[in-house]
């Protein structure tokens, strides 16, 4: 499912800013162009999405002379950032700009036919499940009011156009532009299309599709912060480039740079969306930043640009664990056992499987239980897999709901004292997901259980050494014969697999989504020295 990615991907080609920069100190006044001229209008807002929210006012936009003078620096800016990046010019771009009705009109096109998008929606139930969205959040017109708030320019994949955007400050445009010259030339070496899009179609329908689905989803979710973080060095090293210097001489630009992701101040929406869509927004753009420097430092810039672009990391783990991807280090994967004749027996159908990767992790931990619990907890993560089923005999209203789904989650730990942890944190937070929630501990076979009744059915939860078993709506009978045949599937050696093996996240189609949008453009003051 990974609705992180689907997500993700929405966004992965536009530029989104989530705060951007005051350029300020960045650039000298001597250089700056005139100013742009108010509209006739005075002020275009922006237009109005299906929940009635808004974006920031825009006050100004570019004049045409403007817009020429912009373009003109188009061919020395993507030489460049062909020299920053050792990436190959093959063909000249094309470029337009683009007014907000315009970019309101792709989005809402994107919403309609996207296959992503229908992805995402789909998978907004087991978010809300799992508990990582509220059960009456409505996601779509959320998206399209972030969106709308945060669209600064983007290229597209199928034209092969970069589209700037005529109502972003002038001194905004250069760095917006280098940014997304890098994903040209990206495209120009692999074809981002097909490279960024390797997960399965549809819904597994047996246990071989299970396992397939587990092992190549998710690498879109990895390869979308390889893109954007490889972006975010040549929007830094654009930024210094009249110093003579650039990110891999000054790494501590990159943590102005992620720091300053997280500033919302000036991102109202983002700033009130759940914590779920805050990080899968900042992912790519953070974390593959912090990746994509390492390996800058480390290995030099053939390394991290076309050699991690022709032999790209796989998953969040590696993504998040840069030294790891560079070692070779195995990921977790655990194995799908084949549950299909439990679930037709119980009148199940499938609904969607995936990973609970790392990223999936640390977002749960720090919506359950606090930042601290999360950073202590994501690192001592070792395998997680879910599965979602769907109540056969639901009416068609009950399928738009959560209690028409019952999921699986098993997971692996470095160490019992994690496993406990987590195991806490998840039954801690149940009474928020679930209404007149019942311990019914004549149940629970010993400490190592809790068992609970709901509204959408029985909850069973248990802790085993370094393995945390998570049922939710599946009677208590088949919960325990799921949870004996997950375990039984991973034996009693290692359940690591080679890093090239990959694996869908459970959070990770809100990463991909948005990706397929854009870039997260920091709120930070980069001073040439």
């Amino acid at each position: 499912m990974s609705l992180r990615r689907a997500v993700g991907s929405l966004v992965a080609v536009m530029v989104l800013s989530a705060a951007l920069p005051s350029w300020s100190q960045a650039a000298s006044p001597a250089k700056q162009d005139p100013k742009p001229t108010p509209s006739p209008q005075g002020s275009a807002t922006s237009p109005q999405v299906d929940s009635g929210q808004t974006s920031g006012t825009v006050d100004s936009r570019l004049t045409k002379l403007q817009e020429k003078q912009l373009l003109a620096k188009l061919d020395d800016t993507f030489h460049f950032v062909s020299k920053d990046t050792g990436l190959e010019i093959k063909r000249p771009i094309k470029s337009k700009f683009t007014s907000r009705d315009e970019v309101s009109k792709f989005l809402r096109k994107k919403f309609d036919e996207d296959k992503d998008t229908k992805r995402m929606e789909n998978s907004e139930l087991v978010l809300k499940k799992f508990g990582l969205l509220d059960r009456d959040f409505h996601l779509r017109p959320f998206m399209l009011s972030l969106l709308t708030e945060q669209i600064a320019g983007f290229y597209d994949n199928k034209t092969q156009t970069m589209n700037l955007l005529d109502w972003v400050p002038l001194d905004q445009q250069e760095p917006v532009m280098a940014h997304e010259l890098t994903h040209a030339l990206q495209d120009q070496r692999v074809g981002l299309t097909k490279w960024e899009n390797q997960e399965q179609e549809g819904i597994a329908k047996d246990v071989g599709e299970d396992n397939k689905h587990i092992q190549t989803d998710e690498v879109d979710t990895a390869r979308e912060a390889v893109l954007e973080g490889q972006a975010m060095v040549t929007f830094a090293d654009y930024m210094l480039r009249d110093s003579g210097k650039t990110l891999k001489d000054m790494p501590q630009v990159g943590e102005q740079l992620r720091s300053g992701a997280g500033d919302m101040g000036d991102s109202p929406v983002l700033a009130r969306a759940p914590l779920l869509l805050q990080q899968s927004l900042l992912f790519p753009y953070s974390e593959g930043l912090a990746f994509e420097q390492e390996v800058l430092v480390k290995k030099g810039p053939a390394r991290a640009f076309a050699g991690v672009l022709d032999s790209p990391p796989s998953s969040s783990f590696e993504i998040m664990h840069p030294d790891k991807f560079l070692a070779h280090v195995p990921v977790p994967v655990m194995q799908m056992p084949d549950i299909h004749p439990l679930l037709e027996e119980a009148g199940y159908a499938p609904y969607d499987i995936g990973v609970m990767g790392e990223l999936d992790v640390r977002i749960t931990a720090e919506l359950f239980g606090g930042r601290p619990l999360a950073e202590a907890l994501a690192p001592n993560w070792n395998g997680g897999i879910y599965y979602a089923a769907q109540r056969k005999n639901a009416t068609e209203a009950e399928k738009q709901t959560t209690a028409s789904l019952a999921l699986l989650y098993s997971s692996r730990w470095k160490n019992d004292d994690s496993a406990r942890s987590f195991f806490t944190v998840f039954e801690e937070e149940l009474p928020r997901q679930y209404d007149g929630l019942k311990r019914r501990k004549q149940d629970e076979k010993d400490d190592t259980e809790r068992v609970y009744s709901t509204h959408e059915g029985d909850v069973f939860l248990s802790v085993v050494d370094d393995r945390v078993w998570v049922s939710e709506g599946f009677d208590l009978t088949l919960a325990r014969k799921l949870r004996d045949a997950v375990d039984g599937a991973q034996g009693v050696g290692p359940i690591q697999v080679a890093s090239s093996v990959k694996g869908k996240e459970l959070t990770g189609d809100l990463s991909h989504w948005m990706g397929s949008l854009g870039v997260v453009l920091p709120r930070v003051d980069i001073v040439s020295r």
